[in-house]
């Protein structure tokens, strides 16, 4: 009887924290499912993992990630941890592509190119338009920046990998420089030091000349 109620004992605990977490999980999908802050289509990361919400239950949630496999979320991990829901409220989002440029290019030139590159693509918004930031002065490049807004976060990567390669092309017809880090070494006069042999300094020494 001693050993069945230790036994007894461990299963009650087990069950207690396999119950504490079934109910953790219950209300969380209640509040899911009631404050809809998170419906099924949006765009959402959980920790490392980016995709779409796909379905919501009582216990768990379903999202497919974007290389297509289901994820299993627990209900309690969108309360107790930040999750980015990009289609929250306006699925609008802005890009930021920054690009260093040399300080021999002319400044118009390279904002002119830069504009241009995003709006011929035809995912970029007009309204909120294109705009492009002096972000500082780099070692070897003026720091620049592109402000882009696509209307939904998917394929937001494919554009911003388009807008790369639009930006090295029109810069290459431009003549505008993308440049290498770079580092200025200066080269001091070496002072002349004595030769020193077996019997003493060298005759041909400046210090015995001197």
């Amino acid at each position: 009887m001693s050993g069945l109620a230790v036994v007894l004992g461990f299963l009650s605990v087990g069950i207690g924290f396999g119950l504490q977490h079934l109910t953790s999980n219950f209300i969380a999908g209640l509040m899911l499912l009631f404050e809809q802050h998170i419906q099924v289509g949006d765009r959402v990361t959980v920790g490392d993992k980016e995709g779409t919400m796909q379905e919501i239950n009582i216990r768990s949630t379903t999202i497919r990630t974007l290389n297509n496999v289901a994820l299993i979320v627990p209900n309690s991990e969108f309360i107790s941890t930040t999750v980015t829901n990009w289609s929250h409220g306006d699925p609008r989002i802005r890009l930021e592509i920054d690009v260093g440029v040399s300080y021999d290019s002319d400044l118009d030139t390279v904002i002119t190119c830069l504009l241009a590159a995003a709006r011929e693509h035809p995912r970029v918004l007009k309204d909120p338009p294109p705009k492009v930031l002096h972000m500082g002065f780099g070692d070897s490049a003026w720091n620049m920046r592109l402000w882009a807004w696509v209307p939904t976060p998917e394929g937001r990567r494919e554009i911003q990998s388009d807008l790369h390669c639009a930006i090295v092309r029109i810069f290459r017809q431009q003549g505008v420089e993308i440049p290498f880090p770079q580092r200025d070494l200066h080269v001091r006069t070496p002072i002349p030091i004595p030769l020193l042999t077996s019997r003493g300094p060298s005759l041909d020494s400046p210090a015995v000349h001197a």
